[in-house]
């Protein structure tokens, strides 16, 4: 039979694997609400309610990632997106499932983690960095380019928890950033941070990275992110598989449940 698709989805079948997810599920144990007294404790216990409950963020989800694809995630608030994301990068085991992707060639930048808001903006550089993953070496190379970009120049003695959220944002958004490209790139939400005019400076930063040639997978919010910058997409409701395919059908269909639960 004549394979009638798009040219370019006929490309992309073409090109090699990079990320392959298959029928990852993840399940965490949560504990319930903590009883308020030895009494309520006892009654619990007897019920068997002290138990800790199973909770299923992610339910078989399957796809390929090729080179070059930019992949983006979608989903409503609790989907379960992140968790995806760092179970592709390593960061967390699925409870069933495989992820098959060179770890050593994923860089996944995530913002507002690993500042210690007692300790001075400098000081934070050093350490989130260090926690990203770059030597003290390199971070002294990068140092006064992280500065510059976040545009902290005259505030670096200062200690974080005198920062906005926005400088706080710019500095996490710097430091993520700072390493040359690698080959796998997975973003998870950093394309909305700061102010109208740092955010075009960093979409552009974005951008250029993604443009280098490497495989990326983001997770927004946006819809416009998504159909700007991916050529495929991946739907995630309440942590099971809606739907993927090409960018522009996958977010026509999102905007359609969206619209149907108004």
């Amino acid at each position: 039979m004549e394979d009638i698709r798009p040219v370019k989805e006929k490309q992309r079948d073409e090109k090699r694997i990079v990320i392959d997810v298959s029928h990852v599920s993840m399940q965490f144990r949560i504990s319930g609400e903590a009883p308020g007294s030895l009494k309520e404790f006892l009654i619990r216990a007897l019920k068997r309610q002290n138990s800790p409950q199973l909770l299923k963020a992610l339910d078989d989800i399957s796809f390929q990632a090729r080179e070059g694809d930019v992949v983006g995630i979608i989903g409503t608030n609790g989907s379960g997106k992140s968790t995806l994301l760092k179970i592709i990068s390593g960061a967390l085991r699925p409870t069933a499932g495989t992820v098959a992707a060179d770890r050593s060639k994923v860089q996944l930048l995530t913002l507002g983690t690993g500042f210690d808001m007692e300790l001075t903006a400098r000081e934070n550089v050093y350490l989130n960095g260090a926690l990203t993953g770059y030597s003290r070496a390199y971070i002294d190379k990068k140092y006064d380019e992280i500065v510059a970009f976040a545009e902290l120049e005259g505030f670096m003695g200062e200690r974080m928890k005198n920062f906005s959220s926005g400088m706080v944002s710019r500095l996490a958004f710097a430091i993520a950033t700072a390493r040359d490209t690698p080959e796998i790139l997975i973003l998870d939400e950093v394309l909305s941070v700061g102010d109208m005019f740092f955010r075009k400076k960093s979409e552009q930063r974005i951008q250029e990275m993604i443009h280098s040639g490497a495989t990326v997978v983001i997770v927004s919010h946006s819809l416009d992110v998504i159909l700007k910058n991916c050529n495929y997409a991946v739907w995630i409701e309440k942590g099971k598989m809606r739907m993927s395919g090409s960018a522009g059908e996958v977010c026509e269909g999102y905007q359609r449940y969206q619209s149907g639960k108004k």
